[in-house]
């Protein structure tokens, strides 16, 4: 009986410092998308060479062109803002940003399983504040 009672008292103690000490895991907020654009590329080798994360106009301007995106290149101010992308072989992507509370955007692209010829993209434009990283990765220097 009193090792039983041992084995409780000891259960119980574990679980008060498991809910006692603070969580090491860091927290996630949900990144609201600014701006976004989606198309479809036929030359599925060019998104072997799609960055995750833009952070000038030139490079911005470089994937603008080689995927046909549009006739203008958008204007983004990227000293608030960064363009975040994924691509995809199935009919369709989106994207689902996340920043925890160390600077880390992780970017998840979310894609249908029904493939195709070419492949499927997803741009968008995110505040710049807070991130250090994308996917664990140290932003690119300007």
């Amino acid at each position: 009986m009193i090792r039983r009672q041992g084995w409780l008292f000891a259960l119980v103690a574990l679980a008060l410092v498991g809910f006692l000490v603070p969580s090491v895991r860091a927290e996630k907020k949900e990144v609201k998308l600014v701006k976004q654009w989606t198309g479809s590329v036929e030359d599925e080798k060019l998104a072997k060479d799609a960055p995750e994360v833009i952070t000038d106009a030139k490079a911005l301007e470089k994937l603008w062109k080689a995927w046909k995106v549009g006739d203008k290149v958008p204007e983004v101010d990227f000293t608030k803002q960064i363009v975040i992308l994924s691509t995809t072989s199935g009919s369709k992507i989106s994207l689902s940003p996340s920043l925890d509370d160390k600077g880390n955007l992780s970017v998840l692209g979310a894609a249908t399983a029904d493939f195709g010829p070419g492949f499927r993209y997803v741009i968008a434009t995110v505040s710049r504040e807070g991130v250090k990283k994308v996917n664990g990765k140290e932003l690119p220097k300007e």
